[in-house]
């Protein structure tokens, strides 16, 4: 079986006890019809989680488990609380083969179920090339201020997406692309709510999803393929067309990057030096200047994203390059990457980038520039991105690809293969999730520098528009934009919310969100504890005009 990540609870020993305490701990753990959690005590919780290996049942499957007990001091820190409630924790192995690369392939899966279940099931969604296993203590990366959902006692799953190893090289195996793009988590999903139901006594009263990039497709991945396994689904920065649009769209940013980056001793191009921090501060100043008012204050914040226009020509030096303005290849290459990719005739490719402040952060830097001081480039587009297109995206794989010769008219065809396989955007196939009742959030920050927020503002319009208009479609599905915030979190942004229990609330209560409340962290380097309402698409936060500009408060959400 897969080995769990960093950070998990494995140490724990074994609690063995006779396997004629199982009726008692399925009866004990039945709970009500009506929804009444199951609780059970720590003798009997720890006999049903050795029990599991030969009890659950599951066929091709190998299974390890581990009881921890109540009171256990996870490692690393927890959102809110250091100590997890007793549970077990169920590592697991589904199908192992060899694939025709000769490696060895499982779909590796990690479960904890605790002790006091509250009869919700959470599927904590992957991200970038997967191959790990998320800590099952944790919430996941678009919900960053949801409390352990583990501790509140929400039975977790995560998945490695059928592969080990972060590296994309599991795509010279057919198989394993498969697994990656949808096969692995339908099986996981699957299995976890049998073991929900063995260790239970039921299956989960409700079922939900949370996910951010590859976990944002995941979780569209299941609203359009698996439309009855979750009751509400949140797609965080969805990687919706990652092989066929986003992907082109890193290609294009990281050569036009590079075209303008300086010469380093080598006599190449050194990638994180075509914009020093202060050209980029400098582009946020002016960004701010721009749109920064549009919500009625002053603050930092672009939060009426919609008439936020920006030309980055007013800030093109008269002479030689200072530290006041850009020179006019630095201009030339922001006008091509927030404009999106394009091919030799002109025909987009990618959506546009909107501008906003938090071009400034170091997420945003880490992403398109990095920070290598030498010609070998460290942004995340020439490590992840291009690892996934040689290995994955491309079919067939082409390992030695050089991302600089990324022909923009001929190598997106070498990708429509795999992202009719891959790819989520078709609003249509929404259809059966909306009809049976699922709720879905789009959840986006507007300075991702690799899945653009207008893409989830394009798709939602395109949804709207099928769906009888906005206030017809705000009925299943809504959409939150975070100014300032970069990839599934991190800037200048109020990026700490808990949008897990926004959707029990409207799912098991009815209570659809008009806006999720947000704040920025303590150690936020911008304006640390601000407080925001984040607004359900097209209304943004607009200041009331009197009162702390630092307190939510004083925000409603309006529209434009």
């Amino acid at each position: 079986p897969p080995v769990p990540p960093e950070g998990d609870i494995t140490t724990n020993p074994r609690i063995t006890t006779p396997a004629s305490a199982l009726l008692l701990v399925l009866l004990a753990g039945c709970g009500g019809s009506d929804g009444t959690p199951a609780v059970f005590d720590a003798k009997a919780s720890a006999a049903a989680c050795t029990d599991i290996i030969s009890k659950s049942g599951l066929s091709a499957t190998t299974l390890t488990t581990s009881y921890v007990p109540a009171g256990t001091k996870r490692p690393g820190t927890l959102t809110t609380g250091d100590f997890l409630p007793g549970h077990c924790v169920v590592t697991g192995a589904m199908n192992p083969r060899t694939g025709v690369d000769g490696k060895p392939y499982a779909i590796g899966f990690q479960l904890s179920l605790p002790d006091n279940w509250n009869g919700r099931f959470l599927y904590l969604g992957g991200g970038g090339n997967d191959g790990t296993l998320r800590d099952t203590s944790l919430s996941s990366s678009i919900s960053v201020g949801t409390p352990s959902p583990l501790g509140q006692g929400y039975a977790v799953v995560s998945a490695d997406a059928g592969h080990q190893g972060r590296s994309a090289s599991f795509g010279a195996d057919p198989q394993a692309r498969i697994d990656h793009a949808y096969n692995a988590h339908d099986k996981t999903a699957l299995a976890a709510k049998d073991l929900i139901a063995w260790r239970y006594g039921k299956k989960p009263n409700y079922s939900y999803f949370s996910g951010c990039s590859g976990g944002g497709r995941q979780a569209m991945m299941f609203s359009q393929r698996f439309p009855d396994y979750f009751d509400g689904i949140t797609a965080g920065a969805p990687a919706m067309r990652v092989s066929s649009g986003a992907t082109v769209a890193a290609m294009w940013n990281n050569k036009k990057f590079t075209d303008i980056a300086p010469a380093g001793a080598d006599g190449k191009p050194v990638l994180s030096r075509a914009f020093s921090d202060s050209d980029l501060n400098l582009v946020s100043s002016a960004v701010l200047q721009a749109c920064d008012a549009g919500d009625g204050v002053v603050d930092g914040l672009v939060q009426n994203t919609k008439a936020c226009k920006f030309n980055p020509a007013v800030l093109q030096c008269s002479g030689a390059k200072t530290d006041t303005c850009l020179s006019s290849a630095q201009v030339g290459a922001l006008k091509d990457v927030f404009g999106g990719p394009k091919d030799s005739a002109g025909k987009s490719l990618y959506v546009t980038q909107p501008w906003d402040a938090g071009i400034r952060d170091a997420g945003w830097r880490n992403w398109t520039l990095g920070t290598s001081t030498t010609s070998t480039p460290s942004s995340r587009y020439n490590v992840l991105m291009v690892d996934a297109l040689v290995n994955e995206f491309f079919t067939p794989p082409e390992p030695t690809f050089n991302p600089l010769a990324f022909n923009f008219d001929t190598d997106p065809a070498r990708m429509q293969a795999f992202s009719a396989v891959y790819d989520t955007y078709r609003d249509d196939k929404l259809a059966a999730y909306k009809a049976r009742g699922g709720k879905m959030l789009f959840i986006h920050g507007m300075s991702d520098p690799i899945f653009s927020a207008d893409e989830v503002v394009e798709y939602y319009e395109r949804l709207a528009a099928n769906n009888g208009g906005v206030t017809a479609t705000q009925s299943f599905a809504r959409t939150f934009l975070v100014p300032g915030m970069a990839h599934c979190s991190g800037g200048p942004a109020t990026d700490t919310y808990d949008s897990l229990q926004t959707m029990v609330d409207w799912v098991e209560k009815g209570v659809a969100p008009d806006s999720i409340a947000a704040r920025a962290s303590a150690t936020n380097a911008y304006f640390p504890n601000r407080t925001r309402p984040l607004c359900a698409y097209p209304k943004f936060a607009k200041y009331k005009g009197s009162g702390n500009i630092e307190d939510a408060a004083n925000f409603s959400c309006v529209a434009e």
